[in-house]
This record gives C-alpha cells, sequence and structure tokens, in this order.
C-alpha cells in the first residue's frame, strides 16, 4: 500500500542512504516490519520483499548514531520469547539502548501453518508473548517467567540490553489491538486508521487504560497521509498532504491536538533522491513549526 514503483529495485544501498538521511536531519526513528513468508494469493498485493526487521535494523543501527530503531511490527508470537528477546537485546545492546520493540498479532495465516503456531489463537498468544518479553527484556541477568504456554528460568543472557526498559509498542487497530495497548503498551502504533476516526479511538484506548489502572503515560501513534512538501509537478495522490511547509505543518498539527505525540510519515517521490530531499524538507521546514 505504501511503496513507490522505483522502489521495486532498491536494495541495501537505498536502505542505507535513507538511513543516514533520517539519522542526519533528526527523524525520532526508522522501521522495518516482520513477514517470514509471503503465500501466492497474497503476494501480488503485497510482494514477497519483506526485510527481516532485527537483521536490517542491526545493519541500519551499524551506519546511524542517534536514529532510534523500531520494529513495525514483529510478530512475536510466531517464536518463542526467550529466542526474541536475545535477538532484541543484543539489538538494543549493540545499538547503544535505541530499540523500541513494536509488537502485533499478525494476518497472513499461511505464516503461522508453516511455523506450526494455531492462527486462531495468535492473539492470546501475543498477550502471553507481551508479558514474557517485558520479563526477558529486563535488567535481570537470568529472567523469569510462567505463564500458559511459555515458561523459562534459570537461564542466563546476556549482554543485556542497554536500556533498562525496552519500550514495546502494540501494533493494530482492532479492538483487541486497542485493548493490549491499553492494558501491556508503553505505546499504541495504529494501522490505517483515518484522522477522523482517530479520536475516538485514543477516547477508548484511555479510558481501557484507566478500567485496568494501569497509570503509567502511554505514547500514542498515528499514520499520516502521504506527504509531499512543496508544489508538486506531477501528480501525488488526492489525499497527499502537500504544499508549503507551514501548510503541511499546520494541517499535521491536527494529530497533536486530538492527543497523538507522534507520527510515522511517508513521503509521495519518484526516486531515492526526491525521497531523500523530502526528508530533508520536512526536517527543515515542517518539523520545526509541529509544536507550535
Amino acid at each position: 500500500m505504501y511503496a513507490e514503483g522505483w522502489e521495486a529495485g532498491a536494495g541495501a544501498a537505498e536502505l542505507a542512504e535513507i538511513a543516514r538521511t533520517a539519522d542526519r536531519t533528526g527523524f525520532d526513528y526508522i522501521a522495518s516490519c516482520d513477514h517470514v513468508g509471503i503465500p501466492r494469493r497474497l503476494a501480488d498485493a503485497m510482494s514477497t520483499t519483506w526485510y527481516d526487521p532485527v537483521a536490517t535494523l542491526s545493519y541500519l543501527a551499524g551506519i546511524t548514531k542517534n536514529v532510534r530503531l523500531m520494529s513495525h511490527v514483529a510478530i512475536v508470537g510466531l517464536r518463542h520469547p526467550l529466542a526474541t528477546a536475545k535477538q532484541y537485546a543484543t539489538l538494543d545492546h549493540l545499538s547503544g539502548g535505541r530499540l523500541v520493540l513494536g509488537v502485533g498479532a499478525g494476518h497472513v495465516q499461511e505464516e503461522f501453518e508453516a511455523l506450526g503456531v494455531d492462527f486462531a489463537r495468535r492473539g492470546a498468544v501475543l498477550d502471553e508473548a507481551v508479558d514474557a518479553l517485558k520479563a526477558a527484556l529486563g535488567p535481570e541477568e537470568y529472567p523469569e517467567f510462567k505463564g500458559e504456554r511459555f515458561s523459562f528460568s534459570g537461564l542466563g543472557q546476556r549482554p543485556r540490553p542497554a536500556q533498562l526498559r525496552v519500550p514495546v509498542w502494540v501494533g493494530g487497530s482492532s479492538p483487541a489491538a486497542v485493548r493490549r495497548a491499553a492494558v501491556k503498551g508503553d505505546g499504541w502504533l495504529p494501522q490505517g486508521d483515518p484522522r477522523e476516526r482517530l479520536p475516538e479511538q485514543i477516547a477508548k484506548l484511555r479510558r481501557l487504560r484507566e478500567e485496568a489502572g494501569v497509570t503509567a503515560p502511554i505514547t500514542v501513534g498515528a499514520i499520516t497521509e502521504p506527504l509531499y512538501v512543496g508544489r508538486p509537478s506531477w501528480h501525488v495522490g488526492r489525499r497527499t498532504v502537500s504544499g508549503a511547509p507551514e501548510a503541511v505543518a499546520e494541517s499535521l498539527r491536527a494529530y497533536g491536538a486530538m492527543g497523538v505525540h507522534q507520527i510515522q510519515v511517508r513521503f509521495r517521490s519518484r526516486s531515492l533522491r526526491e525521497l531523500t530531499d523530502q526528508m530533508a524538507a520536512f526536517a527543515a521546514g515542517v518539523a520545526p513549526h509541529l509544536n507550535d
């Protein structure tokens, strides 16, 4: 849904240039999604090119200094939490504490079947996996957890994460995902909610969190419409927010007014150069006005 035509031929060099641009211009994080394999029935719509998030973010960590590294989202129910924790703890340690662990339930049934995981029970598995991961990614060298599906104790794991507490952001906009984010998440990553639906969803999230007795703050996110900074000379699509930097910023400030703390932005582009130019234009001309 979000890929531009030129990205079909992109590879490691393009990933590196985008990451370096994000790092240099002050973006908060870059993210990589998680798919083990795409069935033929979905290949035309989804493509089969999905870079492994741990390997990709580790590579990009080595060529950046400041930008945070997010899995958006890791389908953690496909793997044992202790194995997942080992991978992401190492990434956090090597990157100097830049990991944001985004998690989600997944939606491709064939992936679950191939790995021997019950697709119908993926929500319950994710609920327990989040609890297990919080234990495994904590400060203890010998983490302990005992649940219905997963349990571990007496197994030391070093290196530990550089962060005392790795933030876990929950992705998804279904009722179950919003509940999971409210009760278990340090952040919420809605998936495809249009801006007019977000106030209702945010109110529900906060109500569920209060009812659960969770008093810690939660970071609320949003995925914006496509953006183009400046006056485009080509058709960028009806829903794209475009125009002068101040006008783009004014449009995006509406997210903050409804209770959103961070936004994911994507730019219409016809080449790598146009994308990185857009990123730089956003950083210089739009971002400084977002909190006005």
